[in-house]
């Protein structure tokens, strides 16, 4: 029975897409939800899987064409109609007869010495397509050197842009044949990174082939781009490069590579975990290639590294919400004791019934949207001349990563429960520290929440998100005694700060809008009741 693989239903500000890989060919089979075809629109890449096992046996929309939201692109057979595609008998595929690529297999099944690779089938390796919001990327890293051996769909290369890391992936089994943009050079959308060679490095390649793709971790990079040994360690180009950028000591690292080889993971786990952090006079070392100049040996040692794309358009968004906004700041401070013995009373059963922590954020996000329903002003954004009312909250949160801070956003968090913030915020931060939250994970957004808290602060000043006219920071929760029906007692306490743009919202509405977080937060019965 014939089953049509269709294109994704699209959302109404996307129009049509465009087929940009088969990942399958007429004839291959197919397990249940497995990759077939990615779909490319303006905004995103849209996978499109298996709706059961298979083979395929028709492909309706050729890569480069255009389909619509819910457009038939392929037939799916029933899995014996395998080869059907094949004109020869399936007996010819074993002794004696001849491979899919016309040569003459050897008795007993085995290949000739000839590659596979000699089908000779290659592919340009682009950038994705980037959003209009984006102009351009740079190559923060290539995973894969020229030669060594790939699987489809394995990450090849990774592209930062102002607002996300996007990966380029592998379009078939293979190798790199050529690398036509290095490591931090500036690329535009679709533009051509290198060249791609089918079936090349790949397990079928004769003779030490399958050894020599093993060696490839210590090869040298392509175009003099080589492993560098550091204090006795070997440093993979991207591994050398964020550990310069991240100033670690390297000997504190620890290498799963072959013999002991830091690869750009390893590096990532020392960012995240700070255990491979300089002391204060760290010996000097020798400046990786990723350094615009190298450092300066002496008692007092200087490095100057480029800074990343991410952090530049960081440092861009927040000298302009300056420059441009009337930013006022109000606190307040909240008695934290209600939500924690809420959240100590139910936290097993909460774990138990969503599969997922109770933490804190989920209480201030739920307040936030209610109070945001309660004060209009502070859930508007200002655009030109206009002032833009938002019918709906859109709250963005936002995440540290090894690569700067970033703010995905939750949508419609009025509609939202506990667990699904929770599971939510979880999900950001796991996909924040792997570098895959995409543009449409960071964009929209009518109000922020930064948690400096996590990280020890007792008090500070946000500073606003733009378009958005507020931003909540929350604080370090401590004990402090506290005057409570005339009497003296310990209660956790948190400072709060809403910023505020004056040119929108009152001093006035700004300090009910906290007032209400507050007591909402401090008697949690009131999100139930709505009061």
């Amino acid at each position: 029975m014939a089953t049509d693989i269709k294109a994704p239903t699209f959302p109404e500000s996307v129009a049509e897409g465009t087929v940009a890989t088969w990942h399958k060919k007429v004839g291959d089979s197919v397990e249940r939800d497995e990759l077939i075809v990615e779909i490319e629109t303006d905004k995103v890449v849209l996978e499109v899987v298996a709706p059961e096992a298979g083979t395929l046996s028709e492909i309706k929309i050729e890569e480069g064409d255009t389909c619509e939201s819910e457009q038939v692109l392929g037939v799916l057979g029933a899995a014996s109609e395998g080869g059907k595609s094949e004109d020869k008998p399936a007996s010819e595929d074993q002794s004696g007869g001849k491979d899919k690529s016309g040569g003459e297999q050897k008795a007993g099944g085995e290949k000739p010495a000839a590659k596979p690779a000699a089908s000779g089938k290659s592919f340009e390796v682009k950038a994705p397509s980037f959003p209009e919001s984006v102009q351009e990327g740079t190559v923060a890293s290539w995973t894969k050197k020229v030669g060594e051996a790939v699987k489809r769909d394995e990450v090849l290369a990774e592209i930062e842009t102002d607002k996300v890391v996007l990966e380029v992936v592998a379009p078939a089994d293979g190798a790199l044949s050529e690398i036509k943009v290095e490591e931090g050079e500036v690329v535009e959308s679709e533009a051509v990174l290198a060249l791609f060679s089918e079936g090349a490095g790949g397990e079928g390649d004769s003779g030490a082939s399958a050894e020599s793709a093993g060696d490839q971790d210590e090869a040298p990079a392509a175009d003099g781009e080589e492993d560098a040994k550091v204090d006795g360690k070997i440093l993979a180009p991207a591994a050398r490069k964020l550990a310069a950028e991240n100033d670690l000591d390297v000997s504190k690292i620890e290498g799963t590579g072959k013999g002991g080889r830091i690869l750009k993971e390893d590096v990532q786990k020392a960012v995240k975990d700070g255990s491979a952090k300089k002391s204060a006079k760290p010996a000097a070392a020798a400046a990786p290639k990723a350094a615009a100049t190298p450092a300066v040996e002496g008692d007092r040692p200087e490095q100057r590294v480029p800074m990343s794309r991410l952090r530049q358009t960081i440092a861009k968004r927040l000298v302009q919400a300056q420059q441009t906004a009337a930013m006022l700041t109000t606190y307040n401070e909240v008695d934290m004791s209600a939500v924690m013995a809420l959240r100590s009373e139910y936290k097993d059963t909460f774990l138990k019934a969503h599969d997922v922590k109770l933490g804190f954020m989920g209480f201030f996000v739920k307040a936030a949207t209610e109070a945001l329903k309660r004060f209009p002003d502070v859930n508007a954004s200002i655009d030109g001349t206009d002032i833009v009312y938002h019918g709906y909250q859109d709250i963005g949160v936002a995440v540290s990563t090894p690569r700067g801070l970033v703010v995905p956003v939750l949508r419609d968090t009025d509609s939202m429960k506990l667990a699904d913030v929770e599971k939510a915020i979880g999900d950001f931060g796991k996909r924040g520290r792997e570098g895959k939250l995409g543009i449409d994970d960071m964009q929209g957004g009518t109000f922020t929440i930064t948690n400096g808290g996590i990280f020890g602060s007792l008090m500070s000043t946000p500073i606003l998100n733009p378009p958005q006219t507020a931003i909540l920071g929350m604080h370090k929760i401590q004990e402090r005694p506290m005057a409570v029906n005339g009497k003296v007692e310990i209660r956790p306490m948190m400072y709060l700060a809403v910023s505020y743009d004056h040119r929108m919202i009152d001093g006035k509405d700004a300090v009910q809008f906290l007032v209400a977080i507050k007591s909402l937060l401090e008697d949690p019965a009131r999100l139930l009741l709505d009061i």
